[in-house]
């Protein structure tokens, strides 16, 4: 007798999705694949080799559906043999389950009755896609492992591109792939797949074909290179498998197989067997990783207050190997801070398949505790010498039309970095005085790179992000002098300009000849400073379009006498802004969901604008 009964959506769903990945028991399709063999979904359960001989040589069953039905037994197979879910398989005895995996979905995706782009649409296809991906990842991870124990046996012969298995020819295709450091071995493979992030808003991937992977670079002497820049030590990379044959006779016999290895970045798709296949990726777990093991927030106050184990220069970090045809967005964090300041806005942008496509990601990491010109000096240096090092003719898509993005003091040190100083600066803290000459040959040779310079040329586009323009009174009252009291400035820096300094003391009326305190960023911060009142007036170069994003603590305050906490409106204000955007937030209003629209808002609209 046949009887009925209701199903739920959600128990609909899980019965047509559901599989050994995702409940731990066999998919639907191939229960009834089974069954049409008359087999029992108990005994496969224990003894999945006996029904995948039987299943393999029974007729009368479509390829798709007994490849399909193959390729989760042989699934089941390789999981029983590892010790969880995620273990890397141990033996090479174990591998074998899951390079038959991968090889019976690579032939129902690719030798069965029908094209991938005709089953597009079809919950099986996609749950053999990820048999595929999944058995890739713990293939290529266990290959990786023999890898490196290769290079730790001196023993043994081994070819860093050719992995050996017993009873098979492996070759590799790494088109494309490019380490940092031009290192030819990463330390780890880490699975995309594994990594869950805190701190992070937004996951972005992109589905497809391949395993979603993170290679591991040891980059821990970057700082300490004469190199200015380090590209980024955890680079995503797509792996797939590829098995010879031209038939599915060929490729269910094949003894062969080649690792294809791809930068995502660079590559959305790849040509299989005359089809074009999308390439999955993961754009997110790379960042999140390096932040995670970067110790950059520490590291960050330690250099504010001029601790050991901080840093005393800029460093810049990019979010991919250098790509000479997508052009920059250069981020300058803000006082106290790092690159995490930017975790979800790069992640954003990242994430955003047109901006991704067109834009390339660096961050500058620099001292906090440095003086505003002495930092803006050296970030210029770091940014034209990087530029010159990977674009000497400045003729790649790359050095034109660079967005420059500052939070707090980096957008006072951005907005620096593309105005002009028109002589101003130089004639506020040097011409104004009777220096002897010796005194002026000295301020000349220590002070001019301070006080003179122009707009980077490269740069076309900036966005202020609540950006004290004009200081703030927080870094003059009690609470910010006592604040600056703790920051320390190296002893070689002090040295360097101690007798220019005692020069200009000399010279001052208002010192009566007393010493004059080397300035750190706290106290350049200040609405009273010299500095920053002197530069507040700078022009930007007409050839930059500029926007302000800035927040407002308390929306009951009228808008221009209100602040952030820390900076006053009429502080972050600039006139001639394209934009600007006021949003209700405290002064990491970078991180806000509002800010970061409008960032994405601003390049989009970049993007047309540098397309007309």
């Amino acid at each position: 007798m046949v009887g009925v009964s209701s199903l739920s959506p959600g128990e609909y769903i899980a019965l047509k999705r559901g599989d050994l990945l995702t409940s731990g028991e066999l998919s639907a399709a191939t229960q009834e694949t089974i069954k049409v063999i008359g087999l029992d979904e108990g005994r496969c359960r224990e003894h999945s080799q006996n029904c995948i001989d039987i299943l393999s040589s029974t007729a009368g069953i479509a390829e798709e559906r007994r490849l399909s039905a193959l390729a989760e037994l042989w699934l089941q197979e390789a999981m029983s043999k590892a010790g969880s879910s995620s273990d890397i398989p141990s033996t090479e005895a174990d591998i074998y389950a899951w390079i038959e995996v991968a090889r019976h979905t690579y032939a129902y995706l690719f030798f069965s009755e029908r094209s991938p782009g005709e089953r597009a649409f079809e919950d099986r296809q996609i749950q053999v896609r990820d048999y595929y991906n999944y058995s890739v990842q713990q293939i290529v991870s266990w290959l990786f492992q023999q890898n490196l124990s290769a290079i730790e046996d001196k023993s043994r012969s081994y070819s860093l591109d050719t992995p050996r298995l017993s009873g098979w020819k492996v070759t590799t295709d790494l088109t494309g792939v490019r380490f940092a450091g031009d290192i030819d071995l990463p330390e780890n493979l880490v699975p995309a797949s594994s990594l869950v992030f805190s701190g992070l808003r937004s996951t972005y991937r992109r589905d497809g074909f391949g395993a979603e992977l993170v290679a591991v670079i040891d980059d821990s002497l970057a700082l300490h290179r004469a190199r200015p820049y380090s590209e980024m030590p955890f680079p995503a990379l797509t792996a797939l498998i590829h098995f010879s044959g031209e038939d599915l006779a060929q490729v269910l016999s094949t003894q062969s197989l080649e690792v294809i290895v791809r930068d995502p970045y660079q590559d959305a798709s790849i040509q299989l067997h005359g089809q074009q296949i999308p390439l999955a990726a993961n754009f997110t777990a790379g960042y999140g990783l390096w932040l995670a093991h970067s110790g950059f927030s520490r590291q960050a106050i330690r250099s504010l207050l001029g601790h050991s184990q901080g840093i005393n220069r800029p460093h810049l970090y990019m979010m991919q190997p250098f790509d000479p045809e997508r052009r920059i967005i250069l981020m300058l964090h803000g006082l106290g801070s790092s690159p995490e300041a930017w975790v979800n806005v790069a992640n954003e942008v990242l994430g955003d398949e047109s901006l991704r496509q067109h834009f390339q990601v660096w961050q500058i990491y620099y001292p906090t505790n440095m003086p505003l010109p002495i930092n803006h000096t050296a970030i210029r240096r770091t940014v034209n010498e990087t530029l010159l090092e990977l674009d000497p003719t400045t003729e790649t898509l790359a050095s034109q039309g660079i967005v420059l993005i500052g939070h707090s003091m980096g957008g006072v040190l951005a907005r620096l970095m593309v105005s002009s100083s028109q002589g101003r600066l130089w004639s506020e803290f040097v011409e104004q005085r009777q220096l002897p000459k010796a005194h002026r040959q000295l301020a000349q040779q220590r002070l001019a790179p301070l006080l003179r310079f122009e707009s980077i040329p490269e740069i076309k586009r900036a966005i202020f992000i609540a950006a004290p323009h004009r200081g703030t009174p927080v870094a003059g009252n009690r609470l910010g002098r006592a604040v600056a009291r703790f920051v320390r400035l190296p002893l070689t820096l002090l040295e360097e300009f101690d007798d220019v300094i005692r020069a200009l003391a000399n010279t001052d009326a208002e010192s009566d000849g007393a010493y004059l305190r080397l300035p750190n960023s706290i106290d350049n911060l200040s609405e009273t400073d010299p500095f920053i009142r002197a530069t507040a007036n700078l022009p930007i170069s007409p050839q930059v379009h500029y926007h302000s994003i800035i927040a407002q603590h308390d929306a009951s305050v009228p808008l221009e006498v209100s602040d952030d906490g820390l900076v006053p409106y009429a502080s972050a204000h600039l006139p001639g802004a394209i934009s600007e955007k006021v949003f209700i937030s405290g002064h990491s209003v970078q991180e806000t969901a509002q800010a970061i629209l409008e960032i994405r808002r601003i390049l989009h609209q970049d993007l047309t604008e540098h397309s007309n």
